[in-house]
């Protein structure tokens, strides 16, 4: 039958529900929000069975809070390089939020305001419109959002959205969202159409639910009578509220509780996540590898938790582009079903191995990269590195890595470089260079210059050496490098889990810096650029001080402060240019520029080097892949110096994207680096990509050189 309309503006939320099934409803939603407060309790006490994390994840924990609720409010993660996924998740989030708030305000408005307090529902005349009209804009944002992600995954089949750990779940996710979302509608729309006597008598104050009233008409287009809407109501009513309940139940045991365990992860970030792994002292006094699923930190496991499944990582990783055994997203996922299965009673397995049926293979941690691409594209913030580093370490604590790795660590060891060369010999490069280049040991200097390996010893890097000390010398700065008394840096041994010698590394350095008189550091090589900015600072020297296998005898780190200016060379010289008198048109080469992942990503610095090739007078321009972007050379994480299988090279990869997708096109003459490690691989890709005739490899200082008219006194 019809039901009176009732007086004033507003809505009986248990319209057609009798008392018992009131009675019912309360207990059913009493059941879910016990269900969903167990099942959060339960993870977060599973976070507490990891190991302690190496860093202070609540200090300043409002502050922490605030710029979380911000980085998930705008969505700017989400819209970093995808439009459509920032816009669809916006939609889905905030249509989301809205619908749980409305649903709040009833429960406070019937529960607490007129049931516990015995008052008249405040949920009527201009707020109900109000809230009434909000709730349907939201609501059909919502609807939308979820409508672009199933176009996305069903239709279009987004590549990236498919993969080893797809399953029912989240195909039950989606799905789940839009049932509600339309369901919504549908039971608003029986609700105005039922409460209405005909055509022309709908509650008129109800038009502000646009998107119901809509769906009341097409319910009476289609012959449903009010009789019969009040009829169906119940029923359709019944299956909303239940499948509500499913859902918030089942939160913390399925794919929807990265909407709680996301938020938490963004608030415990360490901004400084991939660029300084965890501190040394800390590190050798905790579990630093990976024997267990239990010596990973409370922060990778909720990692683990806060995957998505976007695929985001895996889109962007250049081990995965080049055929290596490597998908970001799989590692975490991998991790995080071990973990559930052994939590389940489970077989306990190796967590990394070498063959055999670890739970990852020790190829897939080789293929590794360190470009932090991964992490960069992460909207939830996962720190893919700091899980990656753990089992590096794990499997050179076990001594199952690379023959040539193993070379690398004995040649720094034994040498204190990477390359196995007399480490005496490490300043002979400047004997070829037409400028005096002094000795910071025995001379105070501006500029402490820590040259690094490759421009030390290999023949090609020596250049962009010469071209460096060239430079120095004609902007009339003062400088000095350490000679036999630098040795390498320690960044990407560190990388592969060599946490000892790296250890070494930096007393050594450390001690020799205390030695010497200057006011900055520059660095050639990004790679040790990044080290000594982010890292060095972590390690407290005082901890070694009676440990014999760690000779330190440091007062203090660095200077009085704890704090030390470190550049790296583009940043220093481009400071620089009005002392060089470059005027921007001494050089007409058409040029594009390859940011470094530890320049670029590592530590934002994406302008200096591209200032520096302008004032040149080259012309620049950009790969469609470029600054956080860019695709790594694959000489990072060890790959320089690892023998792996891949289908194509990343270095051959990007310069064929130079060649054939950047603006210029063809017209690309060099193809600048401002890296030595990218100097190598680029030179190595050119000749086994065949591209040796089409376009010519070239460092920053030595276009630089070059047009301050200094190519011979370089020795170029």
């Amino acid at each position: 039958m019809t039901v009176p309309l009732a007086s004033g503006q507003t809505r009986e939320t248990f319209w057609q529900i009798s008392h018992v099934e009131e009675v019912v409803f309360y207990f059913f939603a009493f059941a879910a929000v016990l269900a969903f407060g167990w099942g959060v309790y339960q993870r977060f006490a599973r976070y507490t069975k990891g190991s302690e994390d190496w860093f202070d994840r609540t200090d300043q924990l409002g502050k922490r809070i605030a710029e979380a609720a911000k980085i998930v409010a705008t969505n700017e993660k989400q819209f970093n390089r995808d439009l459509y996924g920032g816009l669809m998740h916006t939609f889905i989030m905030w249509g989301f939020l809205t619908l749980l708030i409305g649903t709040t305000i009833i429960g406070i408005d019937i529960d607490l305001w007129q049931k516990a307090l015995g008052n008249e529902p405040f949920l009527s005349g201009a707020f109900y419109l109000s809230y009434s009209l909000v709730m349907d804009a939201m609501g059909l944002l919502f609807v939308v959002g979820i409508g672009m992600a199933i176009y996305r995954r069903y239709w279009v089949r987004n590549e990236r959205l498919w993969g080893k750990h797809t399953s029912a779940e989240d195909d039950l996710f989606i799905w789940t969202l839009f049932l509600l979302g339309v369901g919504g509608y549908m039971v608003e729309g029986l609700r105005i159409l039922g409460r209405g006597g005909g055509s022309e008598s709908f509650p008129s104050f109800e038009i502000v639910s646009f998107v119901g009233w809509f769906t009341a008409r097409v319910f009476q287009a289609i012959g449903i009578s009010p009789d019969l809407a009040a009829d169906i109501y119940p029923a359709m009513w019944w299956s909303h509220a239940l499948l509500a309940f499913g859902f918030i139940a089942l939160i913390p045991y399925a794919k929807p509780f990265h909407m709680i365990s996301s938020f938490a992860n963004v608030v415990a970030r360490d901004e400084k996540a991939g660029k300084r792994l965890p501190s040394v002292p800390a590190a050798l006094d905790a579990e630093t590898g990976a024997d267990s699923i239990d010596h990973f930190s409370w922060k990778e496991i909720l990692d683990q938790d806060a995957c998505t499944k976007c695929g985001r990582c895996s889109s962007v990783c250049p081990a995965k582009a080049s055929g290596r055994n490597l998908d970001p997203r799989d590692v975490i996922l991998d991790l995080k079903q071990y973990r559930e299965n052994l939590d389940s009673g489970g077989e306990e397995k190796t967590i990394v191995a070498d063959g055999g049926s670890s739970v990852i293979q020790a190829e897939t941690m080789e293929s590794c990269m360190s470009c932090m691409a991964c992490m960069d594209a992460c909207p939830v913030e996962i720190e893919h590195l700091k899980s990656f580093t753990r089992m590096n370490r794990q499997l050179t604590d076990m001594g199952e890595i690379q023959g040539p790795l193993q070379d690398v660590f004995q040649n720094v060891m034994q040498k204190g470089n990477t390359f196995g060369d007399p480490n005496r010999k490490r300043g002979d490069w400047t004997e070829k260079v037409d400028v005096d280049v002094p000795d910071a040991r025995e001379e105070e200097v501006e500029y402490l210059w820590y040259v690094g390996d490759y421009p030390s010893f290999d023949e090609r890097n020596k250049k962009v050496a010469r071209s460096l000390a060239t430079i120095l010398d004609a902007a009339d700065v003062s400088f000095g490098i350490l000679f036999d008394d630098e040795k390498y840096d320690g960044n990407d041994i560190r990388r592969v889990g060599e946490e000892f010698l790296y250890i070494e590394l930096a007393g050594h350095h450390v001690e020799s810096f205390e030695d010497c008189d200057f006011e900055k550091i520059i660095c050639t090589d990004p790679h040790s650029y990044n080290t000594f900015k982010n890292e060095y600072p972590e390690v407290d020297f005082e901890e070694f001080a009676d440990d014999p296998m760690m000779p330190f005898e440091i007062e203090g780190f660095w200077n009085e402060d704890g704090d030390i200016d470190v550049l790296h060379w583009t940043q220093a010289v481009e400071e620089l240019v009005p002392q060089l008198g470059l005027s921007g048109t001494e050089l007409d080469y058409t040029v594009t520029y390859h940011d470094p992942c530890h320049l670029g990503r590592y530590n934002d610095e994406y302008e200096a080097p591209r200032e520096l090739v302008k004032a040149t007078g080259c012309d620049l321009h950009e790969m469609p892949r470029n600054r956080a972007n860019s695709f790594c050379c694959g000489g990072g994480g060890g790959g320089l110096w690892m023998e792996l299988e891949e289908e194509t090279k990343p270095s051959e990869e990007r310069l064929r994207e130079a060649l054939e997708d950047t603006e210029a096109g063809a017209g690309i003459e060099k193809f600048v680096v401002a890296c030595p490690m990218c100097m190598t691989m680029y030179e190595d890709g050119r000749k086994t990509g065949g591209f040796e005739e089409d376009i010519e490899i070239v460092d920053v200082a030595e276009l630089v050189v070059e047009a301050i008219g200094e190519k011979e006194t370089a020795g170029l």
